[in-house]
């Protein structure tokens, strides 16, 4: 094997890291248990996993930024909490229905990592889940309770892009950041603060 070809292999080995751990972290949390046996039948279960199921090699942008990472953490907690309530709410308020809608998410940035971890992100908060990923357009659709007109439909959209926002602040390119950064937008939760 040239020297080449092994930094290249290196760097592709490298580059999947994440993603491994990733998976080891995911069996050991299927299991709930963080104990030694758990890491290593874990990691044995990656190793089949990466080698029998050959998936096109996910391309990490590289970069993580620990403070938008952290920040993406508590605002989705948050985001449980409140969601949690606002659903329960919904369903006891007897005087009204809560009403719901489609809606249609036109995403900024044109990655699939991105808009998978966007589209699990928006699922997970309670009041909303994916219908479609748009892989070619770009765009999400999720069906949403709360929603009575066009305003809340448009807070609804902009919820959506505040996550893809932090999304990319904490792993994605300087490319994507860039393109948030060009993206018009008037609210932080758009991604119009500064990034």
């Amino acid at each position: 094997m040239s020297p080449d070809s092994r930094a290249s292999h290196a760097r592709h080995i490298w580059a999947q890291l994440p993603f491994f751990g990733w998976l080891i972290a995911l069996w050991m949390l299927l299991w709930g248990q963080f104990t030694w046996l758990a890491f290593f039948s874990g990691l044995i279960v990656a190793i089949v996993v990466t080698r029998i199921f050959r998936l096109p090699p996910v391309d990490l942008s590289g970069r993580l930024n620990p403070w938008y990472g952290l920040v993406f953490v508590t605002t989705f907690l948050a985001a449980l909490v409140r969601g949690s309530l606002l659903v329960a709410w919904q369903v006891l308020d007897v005087r009204r229905q809560p009403g719901a809608a489609v809606i249609a998410v036109p995403l900024r940035t044109d990655d699939d990592l991105i808009m998978t971890h966007t589209a699990v992100t928006a699922s997970l908060i309670p009041g909303s889940i994916i219908l479609e990923a748009d892989r070619d357009r770009r765009v999400l659709y999720l069906h949403v309770i709360g929603v009575r007109n066009e305003a809340d439909a448009e807070h609804q959209r902009r919820a959506v892009l505040g996550w893809e926002a932090r999304i990319v602040r904490a792993v994605g390119s300087r490319e994507q950041l860039r393109v948030l950064r060009d993206a018009t937008v008037d609210t932080p939760r758009q991604g119009g603060a500064t990034v």
